[in-house]
């Protein structure tokens, strides 16, 4: 049965809340995505729906697409719309609500991280399967402070030293998600520039190489190299990321950032094709343990 149209009861919302608590962002995607399968399944228009909490077909878009957090009487008049008058329904429906309100723990740091990029903190709180192909720089999940450090202060030369630390702190709480019981599958294509841009200086850099071999041969991390020998190694001059969610509520995202912003793709045929574009990339990058060997030379 396909995720929109499972019966929404209590059940469901206590197992969709446990598998997203995490995440507050998460649960804000699971709550609009079912909000969405109720005005369906009532065979309800986005504009009517819109009415019914005083407002308009875009502002119910926004909360299925959780571009903004929803507000409890909304959710609660909709639901009611919908023909859901159950109790246990509606007060699971409350609970999402209201975790779904909370501030992530990366709030903390607003001050550093903007809006664009917390969602996907957020998501990677949530996800089970990570993938990147990275073509600058090594994946933040994977960095030294060291490493981190010398990017900060390359892309913001102005920055003070309580800001760089801020961002230093940052990226290493960042990385506690992979050192969890039930830690995403990280899955990391580099490309060969990687290894040779020396940032932070050779001894840095050694270091962050290191690193690299040793989270390599965690079993849920994979390293793999794309060197600049082998052909289908390419695919664009930007990092890509594609998260993937062990709920049938959330969709793939795929991440792609840019200077000042980023977009975050969630329509099948998007994800889709970056998966096969990260697929692409996987079979003609070196074996993980050939990128191990290689590694290697790099650091000898």
């Amino acid at each position: 049965m396909p995720a929109s149209a499972r019966p929404v009861d209590a059940l469901t919302l206590e197992y969709y809340l446990a598998a997203s608590a995490r995440s507050p962002i998460a649960v804000r995607l699971v709550l609009g995505h079912l909000l969405r399968s109720l005005r369906r399944q009532a065979g309800i228009d986005a504009e009517a729906a819109g009415r019914s909490i005083r407002s308009s077909e875009a502002k119910i878009s926004r909360m299925e697409r959780a571009l903004v957090t929803c507000k409890m009487d909304d959710v609660m008049d909709l639901l009611t719309l919908y023909g859901v008058r159950d109790v246990p329904t509606r007060a699971g429906f409350e609970e999402m609500v209201r975790v779904a309100r909370e501030p992530g723990w990366w709030h903390r740091f607003d001050g550093v991280l903007p809006d664009w990029a917390g969602k996907l903190v957020g998501l990677q709180e949530a996800a089970s399967t990570i993938r990147t192909y990275e073509v600058q720089l090594v994946p933040g999940l994977l960095q030294t402070s060291a490493y981190t450090e010398a990017v900060v202060r390359q892309a913001y030369p102005l920055a003070s030293q309580e800001e760089v630390e801020a961002r230093i702190d940052l990226r290493r709480t960042r990385q506690l998600v992979l050192a969890r019981d039930d830690a995403p599958h990280l899955w990391a294509v580099l490309d060969e520039a990687v290894l040779r841009r020396p940032m932070g200086g050779e001894q840095v850099m050694r270091d962050q190489l290191r690193h690299l071999m040793t989270m390599a041969r965690l079993d849920h991390v994979t390293v793999q190299i794309a060197p600049f020998n082998r052909p289908g190694c390419i695919a664009g001059g930007f990092p890509i990321t594609h998260l993937r969610f062990d709920l049938p509520a959330l969709p793939d995202v795929v991440y792609l950032e840019q200077l000042q912003d980023a977009e975050y793709l969630d329509k099948p045929e998007a994800t889709e094709h970056y998966r096969r574009v990260l697929d692409g990339l996987a079979q003609a990058a070196l074996s993980p343990q050939d990128s191990l060997e290689l590694l290697a030379d790099f650091v000898s």
